[in-house]
């Protein structure tokens, strides 16, 4: 069933811009689908920053969905970008990649062992199926195929005879001191970059060159790279001649047949903006610089293409726990796949749903997952009672399912940190994981593992995959029979009063009260006397207890959670590693 929509006036800021959409759109264009847009280029892995490029317009397209309105969320592929370098620490990559450099992504061979016939596509496909996981629903344009095919070529034909009135735009920023650099995500900045910086000694790469400006950059018909420079053009027989520093090749085509080269990217953007129509696009907070290409290309749409440039937010960065910013030129930065590997979808959507795109936040691969999925359970149960406010009411709806319904679920969520206790401690055992999850609640045990599927399966990726082996957990084989004879009459009571009150306290939320007990009464009070009840040294009591426990069981001063540890190792292994 499609998920209700929310209130126009939920005060979140999803809501708040399919208000702007819906209204810009009809302006714009009265009873025809909305469009928003994305843009991604396949020149590596696509990270976790990238997403945030897909996912903005995508909680907007979907709000606009709920309404009852027709819309298409474009990703255009930029696979028909020029290779730059060969990222670093991608697998089955070599040196020997250098020698591609300057030709289409499309054109690259994939990482050996890809089953993939290009570089563009194997990095599209791990995309690909992290958005169809995520619930995000769009329309895919390859550039490559749209140059290719000539989809563009009115498009070219009308840039290059203004390209005297483009140029002049670009005049405007050339003389202008560059504006210092910021945190950028939008994948597209790599164009971008070659357009300020230059690919090829012969021309730089915003198509000027000894015989004056061209917005268009062939591929050389010899080597297939992108290091020419246009020495000729006629508007009137659209004859172009152009020579490549790369093989010493010269050509001379016309190029209202040619296919195979594309516009600089401060002209393409824009181009693509009037020629499907975008409503709203976001772009990273460096394009609101003077001179970059979401401001030249709002100039050039307009003078140029006739079209109107994009409504939409600059976006913040994304980062990682415990990590620098991500770049997708490098190998090994953690994209949407990985992040789904030890985090179920509904908490992916959340972290960009909950945040305003001009928010910066961090996506958690360290221990902060188990505090993330703390908060997102405690705002399930918020939601589930009426307590949560509105706006956490809609980031949460936007997170567990999109206008078609929702995602799949795990049946029964039990604590993310639970499960990975438990897998931890079990090294993956399954047998031992069910009897370790069954005891945890004897009134309503669990009959099988799916039902806290794929919750658990995330919990174990995470553990054996982003817990170093240092903090792994090791039950010990044996007691520690030393470290139980030094201790004094206090340290053997303390162990006497938990193993005395095991057998009546065999469950989760028993045996949490039982260790956070035992200091207690040892100290005159009562087992239940809350916090506010008790003097500051019991805390300091606590700890000592719990750093024991923790020696007597892995041999640590900590470890999983003590009522959880106690469970997985079993009763009859607790009471012989504590010296019963």
């Amino acid at each position: 069933m499609p998920i209700v929509a929310q209130s126009t006036e939920t005060t979140d800021w999803v809501s708040r811009y399919a208000d702007e959409v819906i209204e810009e759109s009809e302006r714009r264009a009265p009873g025809k689908p909305v469009v928003v847009a994305s843009g991604l280029s396949p020149s590596g892995p696509i990270h976790l920053g990238n997403l945030r490029e897909v996912m903005t317009p995508h909680l907007v397209a979907d709000e606009i969905r709920r309404r009852g309105h027709e819309v298409r969320h474009l990703i255009s592929w930029d696979d028909y970008d020029r290779y730059r370098k060969v990222p670093n620490g991608v697998v089955g990559v070599d040196d020997s990649w250098g020698e591609h450099i300057g030709r289409p992504l499309t054109a690259v061979p994939a990482p050996k062992g890809s089953p993939y016939a290009s570089w563009a596509e194997h990095f599209k496909a791990a995309m690909v199926e992290a958005l169809g996981e995520l619930g995000v629903e769009f329309d895919g344009i390859s550039q490559t195929e749209q140059y290719t095919s000539g989809t563009y070529r009115e498009q070219i034909l009308h840039a290059m005879k203004h390209r005297g009135d483009i140029d002049a735009i670009l005049d405007q920023y050339r003389t202008k001191k560059a504006p210092a650099k910021k945190q950028s995500q939008k994948p597209l900045d790599e164009a971008e970059l070659e357009a300020a910086e230059g690919s090829g000694a012969a021309a730089d790469d915003d198509g000027t060159g000894s015989a004056g400006y061209f917005p268009y950059k062939p591929y050389c018909g010899d080597c297939g790279k992108d290091l020419t420079t246009v020495t000729a053009y006629d508007d009137d027989t659209t004859e172009l001649t152009y020579t490549c520093t790369a093989c010493d090749f010269t050509e001379t085509v016309r190029l209202s047949e040619f296919n195979r080269g594309k516009l600089v990217w401060k002209v393409d953007w824009p181009m693509r903006w009037a020629y499907e129509g975008v409503v709203f696009e976001p772009s990273g907070v460096d394009h609101s610089s003077p001179g970059s290409s979401f401001q030249v290309g709002g100039q050039i749409v307009g003078s140029i293409f006739g079209g109107k440039q994009p409504i939409g937010p600059m976006y913040a960065f994304v980062g990682i726990s415990g990590m620098a910013k991500m770049s997708s030129s490098k190998g090994g930065v953690p994209t949407p796949g990985d992040a789904l590997k030890i985090m179920e979808p509904q908490i992916l959507r959340w972290l960009y749903a909950r945040r305003r795109p001009n928010q910066s936040f961090k996506i958690a691969f360290d221990q902060e997952i188990q505090r993330l999925y703390d908060e997102w359970d405690k705002l399930e149960g918020k939601v589930a009672d009426g307590s949560a406010l509105p706006a956490d009411v809609a980031a949460h709806s936007r997170a567990v399912g999109t206008a078609v319904g929702e995602l799949p679920k795990t049946p029964r969520p039990m604590p993310y940190r639970t499960l990975a206790s438990v897998a931890d401690i079990t090294a993956g055992a399954e047998d031992q994981t069910l009897r370790i999850l069954s005891e945890l609640d004897p009134a309503d045990p669990l009959s099988s593992l799916d039902e806290v599927r794929p919750r658990l399966d995330r919990a174990e990726a995470w553990i054996n995959t982003q817990v170093p082996a240092d903090q792994r957990t090791v039950v010990r084989k044996e007691a520690d029979t030393e470290l139980i004879k030094s201790l004094d009459d206090q340290g053997r009571a303390s162990l006497r009063l938990l193993l005395d009150g095991l057998d009546s306290h065999w469950s989760l939320d028993g045996l949490t009260h039982l260790v956070y007990g035992v200091p207690k009464v040892q100290a005159g009070f009562s087992a239940d006397a809350t916090p506010k009840e008790l003097p500051a040294e019991i805390k300091v009591a606590q700890r000592t207890f719990f750093a024991l426990l923790y020696h007597l069981l892995v041999g640590r001063d900590t470890g999983p959670r003590l009522p959880t540890l106690l469970l997985a190792v079993g009763q009859e292994r607790v009471r012989k590693l504590l010296g019963e």
